[in-house]
């Protein structure tokens, strides 16, 4: 007989009893209701009826059932030895089943996964480090001199666009008269010298200086010395590139402004505006239409 005075079901018929009908038999001869004891332990009264009823696949794990089976018999005040005994044993190690002395070899638990060492190389973390390490070591190796070159190559700024040559002629002053008096034949020769010299130097000055000259009469620009002449009848950008691959000019005229270019042949020519612009080679007008495409005219003279 148990101390509730209930019959024992292992008296009655021989066979050990299973867990579930041990804390039912527990219960019920506490006059104690399953939802109330649900209640009392904050367990779900469904989870209850499945371990009275031996249903152990409806609980999460053997884990659990032994943990379950124990709180009950703390709150029906029973001893779980026998319960426990009657469940399936929870995977794993325990403590107690540790028997070996300090000396015991240690051996890992079975059923671990140890990856394979290629596996790892997998990761993204390991190739994107290896390509940093790469990296940083290939700048490490590189010469010097390249690592100069590639600096300066980012660093240093876009080449300025040359300055066309546009023809100036110098003003001559006259020359200051004395202010002591002299004889007037003496004065008058001096004058006529000095405007003799001033029409010599600006003759001179012309003569070598690249003028401006409207391009529409190509007779006027015999007094040039330049191959190549340009004027911008309209706002337009312009780019001349010579046979040495110097660039004469690049860069926008303003309407009016007219150019005169010396240089190595042939000349390679970029024309933003090409309706607005008047070209002229060894003194004979150009005509731009058959090298144009959307106003642009893009064209080489020898």
């Amino acid at each position: 007989m148990s101390k509730s005075g209930a019959a024992n079901p292992a008296e009655t018929t021989g066979v050990s009893p299973s867990a579930g009908t041990l804390l039912r038999t527990a219960r019920q001869a506490q006059g104690l209701h399953i939802a109330a004891l649900a209640a009392s332990i904050k367990v779900s009264q469904r989870k209850l009826e499945s371990l009275e009823a031996d249903r152990l696949s409806e609980l999460p794990d053997a884990t659990f059932a032994r943990a379950l089976a124990q709180t009950i018999c703390r709150s029906l005040k029973i001893d779980s030895t026998p319960v426990l005994a009657a469940l399936p044993q929870a995977p794993g190690y325990r403590l107690d089943a540790v028997d070996g002395g300090i000396n015991t070899p240690f051996r890992d638990r079975p059923g671990r996964h140890e990856p394979a060492h290629f596996s790892a190389l997998a990761s993204p973390a390991v190739w994107v480090t290896g390509l940093i390490a790469v990296a940083a070591l290939l700048v490490l190796l590189m010469p010097a001199d390249w690592a100069s070159s590639i600096q300066a190559a980012i660093s240093s700024p876009p080449p300025a666009a040359p300055a066309a040559s546009v023809s100036v002629v110098a003003a001559v002053e006259p020359l200051p008269v004395a202010a002591s008096p002299v004889d007037a034949a003496a004065v008058a020769a001096s004058a006529a010298t000095a405007d003799a010299a001033a029409s010599a130097v600006v003759v001179d000055l012309v003569a070598s200086a690249a003028s401006v000259v409207p391009l529409s009469n190509p007779a006027a620009s015999s007094v040039t010395v330049g191959l190549l002449q340009l004027k911008a009848n309209e706002e337009t950008w312009v780019e001349v590139v010579d046979g040495q691959s110097k660039v004469l000019v690049s860069r926008m005229l303003p309407r009016g402004e007219a150019l005169v270019l010396d240089g190595a042949a042939p000349f390679k020519l970029k024309i933003g505006n090409a309706a607005g612009t008047e070209v002229a080679f060894r003194g004979q007008v150009v005509n731009l239409a058959s090298a144009t495409r959307d106003n642009v005219a893009r064209l080489e003279l020898k």
